[in-house]
Formats: C-alpha cells, sequence, structure tokens
C-alpha cells in the first residue's frame, strides 16, 4: 500500500540527464529547481514544502540572488525532492535502501557476560535514590552560590573544549536541581532554584546547539524558557530567545529568526532593570537575523542600536552573570561577522581581524570560529593566499574544540572557491598531503588532529 507522505520520486530520466547530474554535483540548486520544475512538474511552492523552505526562499535562489550552503538544508532537499545522496556528495539516503530489502545480521547466540565488578566502596544507583528520597537537603544562599559558580565554569570550559564531554555532568546537575524544586522551601531559594535550573537548561540546549542536533537543543531552550517564567525572569527569557534565533540562522530560517529576536527584545524591554549590555547584545542577534535576509538597511540600523546601547555600558551596571561574554571585541567581531553576511567582506574583514588581536586566547572555540569567518571574507575578496593562510591559523583552535559548528563553518569556504586550482590550494592549506599529489586524488590525513575539521573539507571537496 503506497505511503501517502512519502514524497513523490522524481522521474528517472530527470535523474539520469546530464543536467541535472551536472547541476547536483556543483550544488547549483537554482538550476536544480528550475529542472524538477520543467521537467518533474514541481512548482516553487511544492518544492518549498517537501524542503521545509520558505516559497520566498525559494524564489530567491532560483532568480541566483541567494544561495544554500547549510548542510542541514541540503539534507532536506535530497530527502524532500528524493534526490540520491551522493548525486549531492552526500551519504546514501535511509528511504534509498527499501526496507524489505534491508539486510539484517543473523544474531549469534549471546553469550553470559561475566558481570561488571563496579567498586564495593560505592553504592548501587537504586540506593543512590532511596538515599535521595530520605534526605532532606538544607539549602543556603551559599549553595545557591556555589550552583552558579558551577555554571560559570561549565561556561569557561566549554568555550575552551566543546560541551559534549560536559553534557552528561550539566544534565545530572539539571535533574538534581529540579528534584530540588519538589521540595518547598522559602521565596527567595526556591526562585534560585528556578534561575538555576533554568541556566543549566539553557546550557545544555546551548551544547546539543554547537553539536548541531537542533531539535534537542530546542527542546532544552523550550525547558528553560519555562523555567525562567516561573519566575518572571524577563531578562533571562530574552536570553533564551536570543539563542533559539541564532539557532534559527543556522538552520536557514531567517524569519523565524527575526520572530524570536524581537519577542527577545519585547520581553528585555519590558523588564525591570535591563541593562545596556543586554540590550546591545540582542540588538546585534537581531542585526544577524536582518544580515541572513538580506535586509541591509535594517542590517545597519540594528548594527548602530547595537553599538549606541554598547556605548551607554557603566562599570557599575548590575549585568547578569549570563552577558559577561559580550565585551567589545565580541561586539566589534559580530559587526564583521553582520557585515560579512550582507557581502561587505571589505568592511568585514579588518573588524574581524582586530576582534581576533583583542580575544580572550583561552576561548578556543570563538577564535577558531571567528578566524573561518576571517578566511571566508578573504576569499569574497579574492585573497586566495591570505584565506589559506587564515584557515591554516584556524586549524590549532579548532582541533581542541568539540564543536561542529565550528566545522561547519569550512563547507561555505570551500563552495566560495571559484576552480579546481583555487580548490586544491584551499583544501591543501587546511588539509597538507604530500607536495606531489595530483589534484583530485583524495589527500591523505595528517598524523596530526583536526579530526573535527578534515572529513568536512575532504567531503566537500568531492562535492564541489
Amino acid at each position: 500500500m503506497p505511503d501517502a507522505d512519502r514524497p513523490q520520486e522524481l522521474p528517472a530520466r530527470l535523474l539520469t540527464d546530464p543536467e541535472m547530474i551536472n547541476a547536483c554535483r556543483v550544488r547549483d540548486f537554482a538550476q536544480v529547481f528550475r529542472l524538477v520544475k520543467t521537467r518533474a512538474g514541481i512548482y516553487p511552492s511544492m518544492i518549498a514544502r517537501r524542503c521545509e523552505l520558505t516559497p520566498s526562499r525559494v524564489g530567491e535562489v532560483i532568480a541566483g540572488r541567494r544561495q544554500l550552503l547549510h548542510m542541514d538544508v541540503i539534507e532536506r532537499i535530497a530527502d524532500g525532492l528524493r534526490i540520491p545522496g551522493d548525486m549531492l556528495g552526500l551519504a546514501r539516503r535511509p528511504w534509498e535502501t527499501p526496507q524489505a530489502l534491508v539486510v539484517t545480521e543473523r544474531e549469534a547466540p549471546q553469550q553470559p557476560e561475566p558481570e561488571k565488578q563496579t567498586p564495593d566502596s560505592l553504592p548501587g544507583p537504586d540506593v543512590d535514590s532511596i538515599l535521595a528520597l530520605a534526605t532532606r537537603t538544607s539549602l543556603s544562599a551559599a549553595t545557591l552560590e556555589a550552583f552558579r559558580s558551577s555554571i560559570e565554569d561549565y561556561w569557561r570550559r566549554d568555550d575552551q573544549h566543546g560541551g559534549e564531554a560536559l553534557r552528561p555532568a550539566i544534565v545530572g546537575q539539571l535533574r538534581y536541581v529540579a528534584g530540588l524544586l519538589k521540595e518547598s522551601r522559602p521565596p527567595s531559594i526556591q526562585n534560585g532554584l528556578y534561575g538555576i535550573a533554568a541556566e543549566l537548561a539553557r546550557l545544555t540546549g546551548w551544547t546539543y546547539f554547537d553539536a548541531r542536533q537542533y531539535n534537542q537543543a530546542r527542546a532544552y531552550f523550550t525547558e528553560a524558557l519555562q523555567l525562567a517564567k516561573e519566575i518572571d525572569d524577563r531578562q533571562f527569557m530574552a536570553n533564551v530567545l536570543a539563542c533559539m534565533s541564532l539557532q534559527a540562522t543556522y538552520q536557514d530560517k531567517p524569519a523565524d529568526s527575526l520572530a524570536l529576536v524581537t519577542a527577545a527584545q519585547d520581553q528585555a524591554r519590558s523588564a525591570l532593570g535591563t541593562t545596556p549590555r543586554v540590550l546591545s547584545m540582542l540588538s546585534m542577534r537581531e542585526a544577524f537575523a536582518h544580515a541572513t535576509l538580506g535586509n541591509r538597511d535594517s542590517t545597519h540600523r540594528a548594527i548602530g542600536e547595537a553599538h549606541r546601547h554598547f556605548e551607554r555600558i557603566h562599570p557599575r551596571d548590575p549585568d547578569p552573570s549570563w552577558v559577561a561574554y559580550f565585551d567589545e571585541p565580541k561586539l566589534i567581531v559580530d559587526t564583521g561577522i553582520a557585515h560579512g553576511r550582507l557581502g561587505e567582506a571589505a568592511t568585514a574583514e579588518p573588524l574581524i581581524a582586530d576582534a581576533l588581536r583583542r580575544e580572550d586566547r583561552t576561548n578556543q572555540r570563538g577564535r577558531a570560529f571567528h578566524t573561518f569567518w576571517l578566511a571566508r571574507t578573504q576569499l569574497d575578496q579574492g585573497k586566495l593566499d591570505q584565506a589559506c593562510h587564515t584557515a591554516t591559523q584556524a586549524l590549532e583552535p579548532a582541533s581542541a574544540v568539540a564543536s561542529e559548528r565550528v566545522s561547519g563553518h569550512l563547507a561555505p569556504g570551500v563552495r566560495s572557491l571559484r576552480t579546481g586550482r583555487d580548490l586544491q590550494r584551499f583544501v591543501l592549506a587546511v588539509c597538507p598531503g604530500p607536495p606531489e599529489m595530483p589534484f583530485g586524488t583524495a589527500p591523505q590525513r595528517p598524523a596530526g588532529p583536526p579530526a573535527a575539521v578534515l572529513p568536512l573539507v575532504e567531503h566537500q571537496a568531492a562535492g564541489l
């Protein structure tokens, strides 16, 4: 029985047409969409629905005014239009193998495994749960401060190493604090616990966002919003909405991004005592959303507002701890990135370079992320030698942090190269191999680590 929800297959004659094959190989989605419309009768509105894009975005792509570069968007196009993965340089898609033909390995008889021994001095998890139920935890202001200090430490280590290894500890502490909330306590302690739980939920969501696991991230961000709403902490609700707005830009959903950051600004303005630093950060997130939409004037206006708010900052402002990261180098680099998103590479490059000179060198992810952006602006200006040198400099901090989000920034850079020789020089700069290796030969992985980065470059090189 046919599945009514399953997208219609493209005609075989279209998938085997040399014009379609070449358009997919170079990821020319303007041509792909035009061919799908004329040869398969799938109109832009249906393309948009199948690929989870807006109709206006599809129209911009067909008109040549916008490129689609994010891997999750490319995967949605492959799945929505039923384009085989290898045509777009992707892995084989799950739907390419009919369920009836999936081969399952015959299971060997299970041999009883010897029971793993745990240290005799540690109680089992069931005993831990019983003891937790039987013990009433006495909390004080000092206890809350200890929780906050641990959260600040999590953020510091997340900047240095990424959040993948930290997530189990963060989730464990979130569950522990959620358990404490079930007991009645004085309002000051109870409200403090809600704030701590909200921050732990946001931090968990952030680690999933940085790993590009967007559904999980959204679930935890939503939980953080609900917890903050319990105590009417509107500044923190604005902070969470700003995180969700940033995620929407990565998912190529700029309209959602703008709606979320506008809601964040509404929350911040309605809160008592919202500081200029918070307002500056939110204006910069608004600039990102407008830049992703291609709204040049609105982006420039939001950048101007971010700088005007920042100029009003006073050292004695009661800034929340979660906005302390938004210092002057962060304002400058974000300004450069917003200009870069608009294609204003000549304006963006000196701003990002200046911020990199002033950034905290322990922030490995930030430095890798921003150095990749600097390379991107240099590529956009045709400064290939500088871009290759800058990209190489980015590999050291990139290899020190487990961040799918950072490694993903090589993809647009590789796609920006215009010739095979350009691609060869760029790939060899970030993925060095034997000097005699001819172009078209897969580069060998060096002994050194940037393992998180190199597969992405190789994959993009194969698909360009």
